[in-house]
């Protein structure tokens, strides 16, 4: 959530950020607007406040000295009844500003580049040359078919379309990338968490995924009960990345400001609709329901957050480069930056049978627009600051399990392992 009174302070350059990610002029003249009006009145009730307190010493005052007080007292009660009305109106003004604020995405930084789509973002570099075959690389679909790696019929069958099955080896490199992932994480670092997969709507609300993207989530049917066995009203959904539950451990949290950075890895399912995809890699395991990612999230002073955003592509960077596969970081434009961010990076994998990159990790910096959702502070000295939080893939199992069957494919379909999956196996 962006703060309000940055938006006030400088609302011309503030709003001038936010259209190179598409929200609409009069949303944001709305917005302004908005929280105007909720300023405008706060102070009209702190002023009432204010006299109501002062009326309220001199009222004493007089008591002791005497002094004719039912004039004062008509007076007192009257400001009382409209300190009544204001807070209601304060209360709704407060209410309609947030509903609308909390639609509206993070700021661009001034390291994200100005565009309109991906085809404006930015090549930083390339790790790696892709492999020269000389053959014709298959697609992982067709290297999966026959090597009886991943069961694409059964995967409708148990569910629908968009659901796969992993078997035999498939299944045992699947693993041993995961293993892989997080062990290479634990040793940058990174403590390794287990989350639950489900989640609830406030933890959602924190890290941006409600109310905008209620559409992408699956949410859990049904009414859900307490340990008493009385019934929950908190809806519950399938999370979409462990960034969710990561990040919200710490929600409502002051801490310790020697406490950071908080370094966290977790190897979790995750699940999308993928609302708005139809027809799109609707061959193979590229874009699915449900996929296994390794995740990393940091929660950082503000003063270390551009460091952890190198460190964590490092170690993103770092597990690619392990495996032997060729990618490159693309610096993500304005319009192509995600809800919470404020600036990514995003790491695409070479695949030779599809013969381009594709996005395997995205790390981005939201600055303090998660923390002051979530209310994830730290101690600075006699004041509670908001944090900054990171998050990144580390990697999207899957599509590096594609990776690793396009480049180290034969030309008689068999498929190589790299020598560090090797010791897993």
């Amino acid at each position: 959530m962006i703060d309000v009174k940055l938006l006030l302070n400088d609302f011309d350059e503030i709003t001038a950020r936010l259209r190179v990610k598409k929200v609409d002029s009069e949303v944001l003249d709305q917005l302004k607007q908005y929280a105007l009006d909720f300023k405008k009145n706060k102070q009209v009730l702190e002023e009432l406040q204010a006299k109501q307190n002062a009326d309220s010493r001199s009222f004493a005052q007089w008591m002791r000295e005497g002094r004719d007080i039912n004039e004062l007292k008509r007076g007192l009660e009257e400001n009382k009844r409209e300190i009544q009305k204001m807070n209601e109106v304060v209360s709704s003004s407060e209410e309609r500003l947030m509903q609308l604020l909390h639609s509206i995405p993070n700021i661009p930084d001034a390291q994200t580049p100005q565009g309109e789509d991906e085809s404006d973002n930015v090549e930083i570099k390339r790790v790696m040359e892709p492999r020269v075959f000389g053959f014709k690389p298959k697609e992982h679909w067709e290297l999966a078919q026959q090597n009886g790696w991943i069961d694409f019929e059964g995967g409708v069958k148990l569910a629908k379309s968009r659901f796969s099955v992993l078997r035999g080896e498939g299944a045992r490199i699947h693993r041993a990338l995961i293993n892989f992932m997080l062990d290479y994480n634990e040793k940058r670092g990174f403590e390794i968490v287990s989350t639950p997969v489900i989640t609830n709507a406030s933890c959602l609300f924190g890290t941006g995924q409600l109310p905008k993207f209620e559409d992408d989530m699956f949410k859990i049917a049904g009414k859900t009960e307490e340990s008493d066995g009385s019934e929950c009203g908190n809806e519950l959904y399938l999370i979409s990345t462990s960034e969710i539950t990561l990040t919200n451990l710490y929600r409502d949290e002051i801490i310790p400001a020697e406490s950071l950075p908080l370094k966290l890895t977790a190897h979790t399912p995750c699940f999308r609709k993928e609302a708005g995809s139809a027809g799109r890699d609707t061959r193979g395991i590229i874009r699915q329901h449900q996929f296994d990612k390794v995740e990393l999230v940091a929660i950082t002073h503000p003063k270390e957050s551009d460091m952890m955003q190198e460190y964590m592509l490092e170690t993103a960077s770092g597990i690619l480069t392990e495996l032997g596969l060729p990618h490159r970081l693309i610096q993500l434009c304005g319009g192509d930056l995600g809800f919470s961010a404020s600036n990514t990076v995003d790491i695409e994998v070479w695949l030779p049978g599809q013969n381009t990159y594709r996005e395997i990790s995205s790390v981005s910096n939201t600055r303090d627009f998660q923390a002051r959702r979530a209310k994830i502070r730290f101690r600075d000295g006699r004041k509670n600051t908001l944090v900054h939080t990171l998050n990144g893939s580390s990697l999207a199992v899957g599509r590096t399990l594609v990776a690793l069957m396009e480049n180290y494919q034969n030309e008689d379909g068999s498929i190589d392992i790299p020598d560090v999956l090797r010791r897993y196996l």
